[in-house]
């Protein structure tokens, strides 16, 4: 919690206040304490020029009891609330003129002084794709790069499943800024997750607990994840994706943007491959990040493939499918073995985790 004995329960009461933005926030703080300012607001004062009437009508009508309710919320979720005078307040964040005026983080906020890369992407991606942004996720956290990203489902998530698969000496947790208060998970499948970043990780909201995952406060999420971050990689995404509304925030701040490459042909792609045709350096593993940030990438990895190993014959069939999509026909085409066999080891593949089917169309996946 704050530093300030309990200004921290006012600064949490003034973010629960309804018709609140980060705007109004940030005007409201630097009037003077937390504490202060919410006594002015509970004697029915204008502090403030240019706030319309019926926000000074729901301001002045919250109930008293916020103050207590907004409180009891935060300590009964573990959640520390900061503002920008306080010591804990994210260094990365200090001097954004977007920045929130108030956070409510579970964990630990000691990781945002290590390095920091942000990966995201597209909630409807491709398996290839999921299976970079963690591979990437975990090379990063194990290097004590703090991966951050927004937890949505696609390859946030799996950048952020990733990260916790890091298990070097000096590994870094992850931090994931989420569009809803602290306690009010989404989507909810992620509860497991979201459970493990606020245990070995941070986890960062500017909305109070209680509040839900409404679509405004997505976007207002990005410009976040953007601040945070030093280099923002961008794994798959469509031309106008969400993923780019947290690039122009990101360019914003002259922070560097990298994206991987992708087949034209697939649509998950597009927007990786306009960024790389404007001119964004491409990643195609984790030394090309190291090097942006600037970190000595010459060294092994060591990354160790569980999948079971492929067969001769298994092995000749993803020699056949290389690095394009391939029907069943066209991968028996360039191998000796008959259609059904082909179908047959493609199966088995897949089921090992060296293939994915979509539409009919067959893809390798490769270390």
């Amino acid at each position: 919690m704050s530093v300030h004995d309990d200004s921290w329960k006012f600064a949490a009461a003034l973010a629960a206040l309804p018709l609140q933005s980060p705007r109004r926030l940030r005007m409201l703080l630097r009037i003077g304490e937390p504490e202060d300012v919410w006594n002015m607001l509970r004697s029915k004062d204008r502090p403030l020029v240019g706030i319309d009437d019926d926000v000074w009508r729901a301001w002045h009508g919250a109930p008293s009891s916020l103050l207590e309710i907004t409180a009891s919320n935060c300590e009964k979720a573990h959640v520390a609330v900061a503002t920008f005078r306080d010591s804990h307040y994210p260094t990365a964040l200090i001097g954004d003129h977007q920045a929130p005026p108030v956070v409510f983080m579970v964990g630990n906020p000691d990781l945002l002084q290590n390095r920091r890369v942000g990966i995201i992407g597209t909630r409807t991606s491709t398996r290839s794709g999921q299976r970079f942004a963690r591979l990437l996720g975990q090379q990063l956290a194990e290097e004590g790069v703090c991966v951050v990203s927004g937890l949505a489902r696609g390859i946030d998530v799996e950048g952020h499943v990733g990260a916790l698969m890091a298990n070097s000496s000096h590994a870094s947790g992850p931090c994931a800024v989420v569009a809803s208060g602290p306690d009010v998970v989404y989507p909810r499948e992620h509860a497991g997750i979201w459970k493990q970043i606020s245990e070995r990780g941070i986890l960062m909201s500017e909305s109070p607990p209680g509040v839900a995952p409404e679509t405004h406060r997505f976007p207002m999420r990005n410009r976040i994840i953007a601040g945070l971050s030093e280099v923002l990689v961008v794994v798959e995404s469509r031309s106008r994706g969400g993923s780019m509304i947290t690039v122009r925030e990101a360019m914003k701040r002259d922070v560097t943007v990298m994206a991987v490459p992708g087949a034209p042909s697939v649509n998950a792609s597009e927007g990786t491959n306009d960024l790389l045709r404007d001119g964004c350096s491409p990643v195609t593993c984790v030394e090309d990040v190291l090097i942006a940030l600037g970190l000595n990438a010459h060294r092994s990895f060591a990354h160790a493939d569980t999948r079971e190993a492929p067969t001769h014959d298994e092995r000749h069939v993803l020699a056949a499918l290389g690095r394009s999509p391939r029907t069943i026909d066209e991968v028996a085409l360039l191998t000796p073995f008959s259609v059904v066999d082909v179908a047959v080891l493609l199966g088995r593949l897949e089921a090992k985790g060296w293939t994915i089917h979509t539409n009919g169309w067959w893809e390798a996946l490769m270390a």
